[in-house]
């Protein structure tokens, strides 16, 4: 199964989040772990910090620590083998910047939904429907990531466009160095200068985020329901602000002739890559991109047409402390729901046949490329 619950994901290694935006805290319960195997909070810290919120004017200024903490599944060190719980307690909900909206929903935002389905809402920053749900995602996911990197397999990710603004290149070196995690830095003042009227004007822009997935194996992933590009595409869009996703040359293959799509095979492997990883939803030894379109933030001050509980007519202005842009805060989000997809697989395909997918790639990736920047236009 994928998932048994609305909150849980995975197969041999699952999740269960919890927690709400404005409650006591947010955690995940991880299962399927192994005993004996390095646990080191730390490196989790510190990918819980590329996600927290604070960390520049670009993003929410709500100031919280996110300091993620143990309770249970690990001893000196190491998996005892039992549900890891993992926690992040909240330390600066201003629940009252939302008193104004109870009785409103918020366009773009889940509360209509949310209130229709289940007859109650918490309106305060969303409750789950909040992107502070992902802080539970990043703890599980980057210990999937430390796994990962034990096999070769590494994923790193960042933005290639900012309101509409488009990078043609991506220098890894720069994008953990800016605050919009952009990786062309001939157009950052662009993309910055887009964000920084958007707020201005009590609005927001969206952005697209690129996940590389290097150093994968032959042979992850199952055909039919369960396609390793399938279960990334899934992972992505449960991510609550992303609205579309493409790997490879995704919806540009769409235009192009077979003779043109596909990837000729040699003795040394395919000349390209625009499959983007995979044949038949199993992993080629390639690297695997995928793009997630990430919309404009819903809760913005600009003043909206919307309607109260009682289905009125209404206009709501919402306050409080929002991203202007979400897409740089969701870059490491995505990298680690990448990361439980691909260590699940690797897991799922070990159950299946001990021993059949190495550590490293069959071809000479490094040799035969990447997909290149700009090849799928």
């Amino acid at each position: 199964m994928l998932f048994d619950s609305p909150s849980t994901f995975g197969r041999a290694f699952r999740i269960l989040s919890f927690g709400e935006s404005h409650g006591a805290a947010v955690g995940v319960v991880v299962d399927g772990v192994k005993p004996g195997l390095p646990f080191d909070l730390d490196e989790i810290q510190k990918e819980m910090d590329r996600r927290r919120p604070g960390q520049s004017d670009l993003v929410t200024p709500r100031n919280e620590g996110d300091r993620v903490q143990v309770l249970s599944g690990v001893f000196e060190g190491k998996t005892t083998g039992h549900p890891i719980a993992l926690v992040v307690f909240n330390e600066n909900q201003k629940s009252s910047d939302y008193k104004a909206i109870t009785e409103l929903f918020r366009p773009g935002h889940a509360d209509l939904t949310f209130d229709r389905k289940y007859g109650i809402r918490d309106p305060r920053g969303g409750g789950r429907s909040s992107g502070r749900e992902t802080l539970a995602r990043v703890a599980a996911g980057a210990w999937a990531k430390q796994q990962l990197a034990s096999l070769g397999i590494s994923i790193r990710g960042f933005n290639r466009e900012i309101g509409g603004i488009e990078g043609r290149k991506v220098d890894w070196a720069f994008v953990e160095k800016n605050p919009l995690r952009v990786g062309d830095p001939d157009i950052f003042e662009s993309q910055k200068t887009a964000v920084e009227q958007a707020r201005s004007e009590g609005d927001s822009v969206g952005g697209v985020a690129e996940i590389w997935i290097e150093g994968l194996p032959i042979g992850l992933g199952d055909p039919t329901f369960a396609k390793l590009d399938g279960l990334l595409a899934y992972a992505m869009m449960s991510i609550g602000a992303v609205k579309g996703v493409e790997i490879g040359s995704g919806f540009a293959s769409a235009r192009k002739r077979g003779s043109e799509n596909n990837d000729p095979l040699t003795p040394d492997g395919p000349e390209k890559n625009d499959a983007g990883g995979t044949l038949g939803g199993i992993s080629t030894g390639a690297t695997i991109v995928v793009r997630l379109a990430v919309k404009p933030t819903s809760s913005i001050s600009h003043a909206q047409k919307t309607i109260n509980k009682e289905g009125e007519a209404a206009e709501i202005s919402t306050k409080g402390r929002h991203d202007p842009c979400i897409a740089p805060r969701i870059v490491p989000v995505a990298e680690s729901m990448a990361a439980l997809v691909i260590y699940d697989a690797y897991l799922t395909q070990q159950d299946l046949r001990e021993g059949s997918v190495p550590s490293t790639a069959e071809w000479d990736w490094e040799a035969i490329g990447h997909l290149q920047e700009g090849s799928w236009d």
